[in-house]
This record gives C-alpha cells, sequence and structure tokens, in this order.
C-alpha cells in the first residue's frame, strides 16, 4: 500500500488504514455513485469521508501505477494546493493506493467531511429558493476568484461546489478535485468553465451580468458566448444520453 497522510493526522494513520482494510464491509454509505463509493466514518468525533475510486481498467492501471498520479492523488494534492490559495474545499487527510506488478488495483481519498447547505443544483430545480440570485452572484464572484488563481476546474458542474451559508454570506468548496489545470486562462476558457453549470438563460444572464462587473469585461460579449457554450453543451450532453437510451438500454438498473 502506497499513501500519504497530512501531519495533522500522522499520529492516526494505523486507525487511517485500518479504515481502508475494512472499507467494504463498514462505513456509510453516502449518495449513490455508479462509478465511485463514497462512505463515512467516525474517528476521534471526527466524521471522515472516503472516497474510493473505480478499479480502473487494464490499461489506465498500468498507467496511474507506472506514468500518471492516481485520482486519489490528484485529489489529494489538487485539495492542498487549492487551500493554499485560499479557496475553499473540505481538509485533506490522506490517500491510500493498493497496487501489484499489473498495476493500481483501487485508490481512496480521504477528507474531513463538511456539513453544508446546498449545491449550486438546487438553484437549478429550485428557481423560489430562498436568496437565489444572492447565491448565484456569490457563486460567480467564486468562480472568478478561482481563474484569477489561474485554477481551472474542469468538473465545475452543479453537484461539485458545496455551499455554507455563514452570517454573512456564503461561502464555497469544491469537490471532486481530480480533474483540474493550473494555468492562466484565457477570456473563452473562462467563460467555457461556467458551460455545464445551468440550461436556464436567466441563470446565465446573472452570472454573465456579475462576472461582466467583476472583469470589467461588456456583459453583451460575455452573455452571447456563456449561453452559446452552453447551448452547445446540452445538445452534446442530451445527444449523449438519448445515445444511452438506445443502444446501452441493457445497462439499465432493475
Amino acid at each position: 500500500m502506497r499513501s500519504k497522510i497530512q501531519n495533522d493526522f500522522k499520529a492516526r494513520g494505523t486507525a487511517l488504514k485500518e479504515l481502508i482494510a475494512n472499507f467494504k464491509n463498514h462505513g456509510k454509505v453516502l449518495g449513490d455513485g455508479e462509478r465511485n463509493t463514497i462512505k463515512l466514518f467516525e474517528l476521534d468525533e471526527i466524521t471522515i469521508n472516503v472516497k474510493s475510486f473505480k478499479r480502473p481498467n487494464l490499461l489506465n492501471r498500468i498507467v496511474y501505477r507506472y506514468f500518471r498520479k492516481s485520482k486519489a492523488e490528484r485529489s489529494y494534492t489538487y485539495a492542498n494546493m487549492l487551500l493554499e490559495k485560499g479557496i475553499g474545499t473540505p481538509q485533506p487527510i490522506a490517500y491510500f493506493e493498493n497496487s501489484d506488478l499489473l498495476g493500481l488495483k483501487d485508490s481512496y481519498y480521504l477528507s474531513r467531511h463538511l456539513d453544508y447547505d446546498l449545491t449550486y443544483r438546487e438553484l437549478v430545480h429550485e428557481p423560489m429558493y430562498p436568496d437565489h440570485e444572492n447565491i448565484l452572484r456569490q457563486f460567480t464572484a467564486f468562480t472568478w476568484k478561482l481563474h484569477q488563481n489561474r485554477v481551472l476546474f474542469k468538473d465545475h458542474s452543479p453537484g461539485n461546489t458545496l455551499i455554507v451559508k455563514e452570517r454573512e454570506g456564503y461561502a464555497f468548496y469544491l469537490v471532486d478535485l481530480n480533474r483540474m489545470e493550473f494555468k492562466p486562462l484565457t477570456f473563452e476558457e473562462r467563460i467555457r468553465n461556467f458551460a455545464r453549470l445551468t440550461p436556464k438563460k436567466e441563470m446565465v444572464a446573472v452570472m454573465s451580468d456579475e462576472y461582466a462587473k467583476l472583469t470589467g469585461e461588456d456583459y453583451e460579449k460575455i452573455y452571447d458566448l456563456m449561453w452559446e457554450l452552453t447551448s452547445k453543451f446540452q445538445e452534446k450532453y442530451h445527444r449523449k444520453v438519448r445515445l444511452k437510451q438506445k443502444y446501452l438500454f441493457w445497462r439499465r438498473r432493475p
């Protein structure tokens, strides 16, 4: 087993290894992920969120063992990089990998579980959600902060930002961290980063307005591009769903 544990948790290293060893038979399942499994464990009055990544195919087993960092290691590394930049994400604790000569078998990312009030998804499905526009504008400012810090969060989708209501405003925390780039972003890359969030024009209009205020760019320029990229993503997404329904019907759950 290969692992790395945050300094604050090294004294609990043996207990963390036991969590991984007993992952299949213990812990409370969180959500119903089809690819990955997330479970919660209690340790010294701390709730630990353990994400078990789906076992990779044969080629990726070799790639992740010898040529590229695993999703678990990338999640751990990126979480620490985000915190160094003052960007919210649940506190990283450790990652673990099990390998053999053939390659990576399984991997786990551990973080401190965060209780949250909502995700962006609630804003999409509940247009009357309390303080809806204010949350959306603050979320846009959070995304702008990512871009200013040269962070391209490739999985910027409705369920991957946890939102916590605070006494003054809202705090935002990124999850599902294994797909990121850290680099200066072009204008189009910045606007494309909003494309997966919502199919609703009125939400795109609010985000475009707030992003224009933050950047000094022309609102119409931002809105036209954001809606164009959003529409293209939605078309591609729904086409993919239709193809899956047509050709992969045998894989549907009973």
